[in-house]
């Protein structure tokens, strides 16, 4: 497969029509159907035809499929695919639950599938060029990582709380920027919204090389924010994912001799860059980078392992606001310690 990837489509809902926009004009790529029960009442099918089942887009002839239906569906929606031979993009989180993962995780790389994760955040302008500079040890040793998300309630979710649906981003693009994984979490949450799943969360987390890792993650909040910030020996990498833009505040041996500022900012201060870098549509990469995995000519995507990993420290999220006990997240196993 070099070239005229036949894709499908199954949702149409919020992000659903943001993937049926980028597969009509993706380069290499054909969008031959989409599959949605409702129908296409906004017309965002992008003149693709519309179909009712899995099994309908199936039989079109499909390389592969964007799963972008409700999350309690992905495991159902991916295994078929699998068992047709169809490779994947299947929306975050992964699956809703632990096992649902695995089971995908299985279906895949037992039949030599490609399928990956579209946590989105990877693809993010201001988080790649984070991920280059850390590699490139600008920031030296790492100490922590900082994450806030917050926002209002969004009504089109209803099938998973917060944690699942947002805080599955940090915790993906934190083990991503840093090549490490959790090995300990420990939250709280809260639900103030009248449903069933909480609407708030913090967390404390260790990585497996000692870095801490705080995340504050809500549905509550009037105001949209998305902070990354990773502070080392070097400075202070802060990523605004809103915006894509990436600033560093570096640690200068600029001496502060005004004594009043010395109680606040310490003893040195140094400068602030914001740097220029390219900001292109982080779902359009997305989608190129799997179409190319598709093709055979990259890997530079999320792979269903990884996204297993992230719903299992979701999982570890969960159950250590359940019990009030931090919770050790070594992959494939969780158990839980008195605080």
């Amino acid at each position: 497969m070099t070239a005229g990837l036949r894709a499908g489509l199954i949702g149409l809902g919020s992000m659903g029509r943001h993937h049926a926009r980028v597969l009509a004009g993706l380069e290499g790529v054909q969008l031959v159907g989409v599959v949605d029960p409702m129908g296409d009442k906004n017309g965002w099918a992008q003149g693709a035809p519309v179909l009712s089942t899995v099994d309908e887009l199936i039989s079109l002839g499909i390389d592969y499929a964007v799963v972008a239906c409700p999350t309690a569906l992905h495991e159902e929606v991916g295994l078929r695919l699998a068992e047709a031979g169809v490779c994947a993009l299947v929306e975050k989180p992964v699956a809703d639950t632990v096992e649902g993962a695995r089971r995908l995780v299985e279906a895949f790389e037992s039949r030599g599938l490609v399928a990956g994760v579209g946590h989105i955040e990877r693809c993010n302008p201001a988080l790649r060029s984070m991920r280059s500079r850390l590699e490139a040890g600008e920031l030296g040793e790492v100490f922590q990582i900082v994450t806030r998300r917050q926002g209002p309630f969004p009504h089109r979710i209803a099938d998973v709380g917060v944690v699942k649906d947002l805080a599955t981003h940090d915790v993906d693009l934190t083990g991503w920027v840093t090549g490490q994984t959790y090995t300990s979490i420990s939250a709280h949450t809260v639900s103030k919204s009248g449903r069933p799943h909480e609407d708030m969360v913090s967390a404390v987390g260790r990585l497996s090389d000692g870095t801490m890792v705080n995340h504050l993650v809500n549905w509550l909040s009037p105001f949209k924010e998305r902070f990354t910030s990773v502070t080392g020996e070097r400075g202070t990498f802060i990523a605004d994912t809103l915006t894509a833009d990436l600033t560093f505040h570096s640690n200068a041996a600029v001496a502060t001799e005004w004594e009043a500022l010395q109680a606040f900012r310490g003893v040195s201060e140094g400068d602030m860059i914001r740097y220029a870098i390219p900001k292109r549509e982080p779902l359009l990469v997305e989608h190129e980078l799997f179409r190319d995995a598709v093709r055979g000519d990259s890997k530079d995507i999320c792979t269903l392992r990884e996204g297993l990993r992230t719903v299992e420290v979701a999982a570890a999220v969960l159950e250590s606001a359940r019990s009030g006990r931090t919770v050790m997240t070594s992959v494939g196993e969780l158990a839980t310690h008195g605080t």
